[in-house]
């Protein structure tokens, strides 16, 4: 379809720049046929159709809007000839700021002010107003803090409206990144603005005076209206007749909607009251959340909820929200008390406990919930340390308690505080007693070791808690940030006056373990009054050296567990009296058990002799001793802080006591088994308490162990060798008489002598006999024994010889021969004694009165040594080595 026309094109535009809402005048062809014509008109973007006034085919008068582009063109489009185009454009410049107390010849809308503060249009009710921009530059917040401002400008203020106006505090504010060149554009602005000010209303009149004849000629139009119509005269004026028909229709108006008007105000209220119930549901839910949230554990859901609601209800006036807050805090207070009693709760943790005190302290729960924690893990300490006690003494009568003792103790690492205790404890506990042993021993440990065991072993799990609880209370991180900060002072008063009440019960705690062990180990240091609380075992049999030694390491890491928590030594001292105390006890029982085994060693003698003459008795006397010392080493050692076992003189006097005891049953050992057959050998009498100081006798203390011993050895040795000598020479010394009568034999008449007769010739044999029997068992004391058997034989000799009456001269001669032939035979073992009796027996006899006498003497002589060389044989080596020797 063609048009019939062309299509409008602008030529010009008067003015062809300007503010928004400049009045312009458009020229141009083709620009419409009239006003119904003109369907469209566009400058720089913006639609001004509304205020556009159709003049004629080439012009037309319209304002500018609010275009989107600074410049661009004016387009017209017609019915007639579609949208045209343009050949000129229009330049939109920015509005100046007006303030609200600058002179305008046009209306400003306060409502859409442009605020510099914000950078954007927004409606601000009036009075808050101010300039945007005084300067006429581009402003450019800087980052300098607000605070220091205030700082450095005290009193003063950065709004140009306000008396104490600081210009340095509004360009360091608003312009501290402009340039001088900005700066000195900005004074030209402040110079022109005064300017216009001193030219008075007359400028203002002259730059809007366009303004002013538009406003004169719409005056005119209705004045010259209304002079038109002629009902003013007759009627009244035309206000006055429309403000009537306006009453009325008002009126009319009211009636009609008075129902409408009417529910709606009762809509509105209902809506109100939804409002009010949307607005405020956190309040009127709260109750009902705070249930929710304690059954899920969410309790810092529910104090969050509760500071709130406190902060924005806790002093209201109105009725429904304090009714709805009292509930608030019916189910707080329920809360406090649910919190309170699993505080209260055992066993329970110490992250567990923290957990409650924060949250109890949050709610500002009454009392000192932390310390009435403390005073119900105190208890819970003390009932499971008696607990144990009363576990393992049922155990042991046979009626099972609460705690099974094997079974713990074969689970049982004992883990301690510390991690390098641990490892200290294991390795000490496996060099020291589980060395050489199999895994059986655990069930093999006596009740009260156990019991030792698993009493340390609670004390040491439980404790450390206990003191961290405290540590905790006394520097506050028990509590939240904002309960510290509120009770600092009130609980910095509580910790002083608690402070000796927590250290009553940190030795109450110590008393207990200490007084328990001891009813366990050391009965007889307990009071009566505390026997049947701390007492109770009822057993007959002492534990063994072995067992004591355990226990004083266990106990020993126990003390040193208990002092890596920083426990004052004053509370641990207790500690350190029964670890003295079973050290002394220890080294008792130790001492009296050698005693025991060495008393059995009679029972266990073999007579079987090693080469150097001795029996496996020495030896097990020798093992035991050293056996008992090895394992009172560790005992005996002092730790650091421990005293010495000896530092009491009593205790000195037993050990001492219990040492020379030892050495006396093992001498009372010896003389029975020397005495007695080996079918006789009893040591029943040996059963009487070895600790007893009377059962050798009364020693005098100024002697030493070492002399008492060894007197009582050498009188067992001198004993034991003179029934030795005793056993051996009588039968020699007996047989001498009998045989030298022999056959009516006569020294008054006698036969020439041929040699030696034989009952000299047995004796020797038997001389022999004893030599032999020595020599095996020990060649060093072949010496002692043969010279005490050759006096007895020489004193016998000499006796038999004075007893003679006379000797005929054969007789003389056989005499001298057999009493010679038996000297030369034992020269080797002749004592003073001996030569002594040799002599006087010599003497008996008539001395030899011819050569020839003496010659056959001598043949007799050499004759009988050299016919018995053999058996003489062992005289000659004895005396061979004592020659080398």
């Amino acid at each position: 379809m063609s048009r019939s026309r062309q299509p409008p094109l602008v030529t010009g535009i008067s003015p062809n720049e300007g503010i928004p809402w400049t009045k312009v005048t458009i020229r141009g062809e083709n620009l419409g046929t009239g006003p119904t014509d003109l369907i469209g008109l566009t400058i720089c973007g913006h639609n001004c159709l509304l205020t556009a006034e159709w003049m004629s085919a080439s012009k037309i008068v319209c304002r500018v809007g609010q275009a989107k582009n600074d410049k661009g063109d004016i387009i017209v489009t017609t019915k007639s000839g579609g949208k045209g185009t343009s050949t000129v454009s229009f330049k939109l410049l920015k509005p100046e700021k007006i303030g609200l107390l600058d002179q305008s010849a046009v209306w400003v809308d306060e409502m859409n002010y442009y605020d510099m503060r914000t950078d954007r249009n927004k409606g601000i009710p009036p009075l808050s107003l101010r300039p945007a921009n005084p300067l006429g530059i581009e402003i450019e917040k800087s980052k300098f803090p607000q605070k220091n401002l205030e700082t450095l400008f005290p009193g003063m203020s950065a709004d140009f409206t306000s008396e104490n106006f600081s210009a340095a505090w509004y360009l360091i504010e608003n312009h501290s990144t402009t340039s001088f060149e900005q700066l000195k554009m900005a004074v030209t602005n402040l110079k022109r603005q005064a300017n216009k000010k001193s030219e008075g209303s007359l400028a203002y009149v002259k730059g809007g005076l366009s303004t002013f004849f538009e406003a004169q000629d719409a005056l005119s139009a209705i004045h010259q209206k209304l002079e038109a119509d002629g009902t003013e005269k007759v009627e009244g004026s035309m206000t006055q007749k429309l403000e009537n028909v306006l009453n009325r229709a008002s009126t009319t108006a009211d009636t009609l909607f008075q129902e409408v008007l009417g529910r709606k105000d009762k809509a509105d209220s209902t809506r109100n009251a939804l409002n009010v119930l949307q607005r405020f549901k956190f309040l009127f839910n709260l109750p009902l959340n705070i249930e929710r949230n304690i059954q899920k554990g969410d309790y810092d859901v529910v104090i969050n909820d509760y500071e709130k609601a406190k902060s924005l209800f806790g002093k209201t006036e109105v009725q429904v929200f304090k009714k709805y807050y009292a509930e608030v805090e019916t189910r707080i207070e329920a809360l406090r008390e649910l919190l309170l009693a699993k505080l209260l709760e055992t066993p329970s943790t110490l992250h567990d406990q923290k957990r409650y005190i924060r949250y109890l302290s949050d709610l500002h729960a009454l009392g000192d919930p932390a310390w009435q924690c403390i005073g119900a893990q105190h208890r819970w300490i003390l009932q499971l340390m008696h607990g144990c006690k009363e576990g393992y003494v049922q155990d042991l009568k046979g009626t099972p308690g609460l705690h099974s003792p094997m079974l713990d103790l074969d689970n049982d690492t004992r883990p301690l505080v510390l991690g390098h205790l641990s490892q200290t404890a294991s390795l000490k506990r496996g060099s020291s007693f589980q060395s050489g042993r199999d895994d059986s021993w655990r069930y093999k440990t006596p009740h009260r070791v156990a019991f030792v065991e698993k009493l340390t072993k609670l004390v040491l799990s439980q404790l450390p808690n206990f003191w961290k609880l405290w540590i905790s209370y006394v520097n506050g991180s028990l509590f939240s940030e904002t309960a510290e900060k509120s009770g600092q002072i009130e609980r910095s008063k509580n910790v002083r006056q608690r402070q000796n009440d927590f250290k009553k019960m940190i030795q109450e705690v110590m008393q207990c373990l200490v007084k328990l062990i001891r009813g366990a180990l050391l009965p007889l240091s307990i009071p009566e009054c505390g026997v049947r609380q701390y007492g109770g075992w009822e057993v007959k049999s002492e534990l063994s050296g072995q067992w004591l030694a355990h226990v004083i390491q266990t106990i020993r890491l126990t003390y040193e567990s208990l002092t890596a928590l920083e426990i004052p030594n004053d509370m641990l001292q207790t500690i350190q009296d029964l670890i003295l105390d079973l050290r002394v006890r220890c080294v008792m029982v130790t001492l009296q058990h050698t005693a025991e085994e060495i008393k059995r060693l009679a029972e266990k003698e073999d007579w079987i002799v090693d080469n150097e003459g001795l029996t496996s008795l020495p030896c097990q006397f020798e093992q035991c001793i050293v056996h008992s010392l090895q394992s009172l080493k560790g005992v005996l050692e002092c730790k650091p802080g421990e005293a010495s076992v000896f530092q009491q003189p009593k205790t000195q006097e037993e050990v001492c006591q219990l040492s020379i005891n030892i050495m006396q049953i093992f001498i009372y050992c010896l003389e029975q088994l020397s005495t007695k057959p080996d079918a006789d050998v009893d040591t029943t009498h040996l059963s009487v308490d070895v600790s007893s100081p009377d059962l050798f006798g009364s020693i005098h203390e100024d002697f030493s162990l070492t002399s008492v011993s060894m007197a009582s050895l050498k009188e067992l040795d001198q004993r034991l060798f003179e029934n030795y000598i005793e056993l051996k020479a009588d039968p020699i010394v007996g047989s001498l008489e009998p045989g030298i009568y022999a056959g009516y034999f006569d020294w008054k008449d006698c036969l020439p002598p041929t040699g030696v007769r034989n009952y000299l010739k047995e004796a020797l044999v038997n001389i022999i006999a004893v030599h032999a029997e020595v020599f095996t068992i020990s060649k060093e004391l072949v010496p002692r024994v043969l010279s005490k058997v050759v006096e007895a034989v020489s004193e016998e000799l000499s006796r038999l010889m004075q007893c003679v009456s006379s000797f005929s001269k054969n007789g003389a001669l056989q005499a001298r021969l057999e009493i010679c032939a038996l000297r030369d035979t034992v020269a080797v073992h002749l004592t003073p004694e001996s030569k002594s009796s040799f002599k006087q027996a010599l003497e008996a006899l008539p001395q030899l009165s011819s050569g020839a006498d003496k010659k056959l003497l001598e043949e007799l002589l050499n004759k009988f040594k050299s016919s018995m060389h053999l058996q003489l044989t062992c005289f000659q080596a004895a005396s061979s080595t004592m020659m080398k020797t």
